[in-house]
């Protein structure tokens, strides 16, 4: 009983002790975007870390677009809701990228704490804010050398104006699983917490004023964490995810949430909205049928079959010999069938779900649905 007391006292805390911020209005001139795979649209592969080949990219960009999905990422439907372009990668120089309305620094495999010898990616959330950084002061000084650089680059307000978003810290929570128990997963949720805080800082002082923060997701219903973690059914729940997983993302999430709203009330110049990923994912999981989806956890790419068609040493489009026979982990039939795309990120068909739920305003705090549909122009 004594951790359901503690989650009770911290709410109690929040309510009480924070006060209510302002809704976000739906008007910016640019998005600056941090974060890992869920909204990494190419710099991984622009680093030359990994390399994606088909079936991704297959439902919308015709192939690999430097995104771990089939199609488009939640963050692409919010940025259409924005009328505003598909951002691109900020280590991503080819072909003339135009960086006027904003630019992406998530990477895939990228935590909040800075990234050690293992780490698949070493762009932590300090990282790319430093990469921001850069970014900001390269901008200015070729302002500063005329007009002639306007079509690529933000104006100098739109750094203020601009949305700040962030959705990262599932890599924190998944990867600690694989060398820490429970207890210690969790007792570093402070620590990633403060590393965290203290980029948003690090922006704040820079001019950043609307941040847009993601929670994490149900981290036991991904195929990869059931293959790993759910072999004994007791380390299951109702429906199939692993327990442990999801109950750190939910401690992962309370504390979040209290840091958004100790910023609230600490930035009063400042719009910090937290949106709550978890709820919905959740929910689509659950109820998985109900919109159109016929399986919630096994993955549409992989190898293996069914229940989860996901094996840690292929990845999706790739091909291996495995105990002497070539494979080649291949895409399923239809993916907007399915919620998970690869065994670790969700189909475009899911992200579209996603999207059109944050877009509703009620996952919010504050929630922003007095304005909706009015600012928004939903293409999808």
């Amino acid at each position: 009983m004594a951790p359901k007391i503690c989650l009770l006292q911290i709410l109690a805390f929040i309510s009480i002790y924070f006060p209510l911020s302002s809704s976000i209005q739906f008007d910016f001139p640019a998005i600056f975007n941090f974060g890992d795979s869920n909204s990494d649209t190419g710099e991984l592969i622009a680093a030359g870390i990994e390399s994606l080949q088909p079936p991704h990219g297959q439902s919308y960009f015709g192939g690999p677009s430097g995104r771990y999905c089939d199609g488009r990422l939640i963050i692409d439907f919010l940025m259409d809701a924005m009328d505003l372009p598909f951002l691109n990668a900020y280590l991503d120089s080819v072909g003339l990228p135009s960086f006027r309305k904003g630019c992406n620094f998530a990477a895939a495999g990228s935590k909040i704490l800075p990234a050690t010898a293992d780490s698949v990616s070493p762009f932590s959330i300090g990282v790319q804010v430093a990469q921001f950084l850069r970014f900001k002061s390269r901008v200015l000084e070729l302002q500063s050398k005329g007009k002639k650089y306007d079509k690529y680059i933000p104006d100098e307000d739109f750094f203020e104006k601009g949305l700040y978003m962030f959705d990262i810290g599932q890599n924190d929570l998944a990867g600690g699983f694989y060398s820490k128990t429970f207890d210690q997963v969790v007792g570093l949720i402070p620590i990633i917490l403060a590393e965290f805080e203290a980029g948003i800082k690090t922006l704040h002082d820079q001019g950043a004023r609307n941040f847009w923060i993601h929670n994490t997701g149900p981290l036991g219903c991904l195929a990869q964490n059931v293959a790993k973690f759910g072999t004994d059914p007791s380390k299951l729940d109702d429906q199939g995810c692993v327990r442990a997983h999801n109950e750190a993302a939910k401690l992962f999430n309370l504390q979040l949430h209290a840091l958004c709203k100790k910023l609230q009330g600490q930035y009063t110049d400042s719009n910090i909205t937290y949106v709550d990923i978890f709820k919905i994912k959740s929910n689509l999981i659950a109820n998985y049928s109900r919109y159109g989806f016929e399986q919630p956890i096994m993955a549409c790419c992989g190898y293996g079959g069914p229940p989860l068609n996901y094996d840690n040493r292929i990845a999706c489009g790739k091909t291996k010999d495995l105990n002497g026979t070539s494979v080649t982990a291949k895409a399923c039939r239809d993916s907007s069938e399915y919620v998970n795309w690869d065994g670790i990120h969700y189909t475009e068909a899911a992200n579209q779900y996603v999207a059109s739920q944050i877009l509703t305003g009620k996952y919010s705090d504050p929630p922003f649905s007095d304005k909706m549909p009015f600012l928004l122009k939903l293409k999808f």
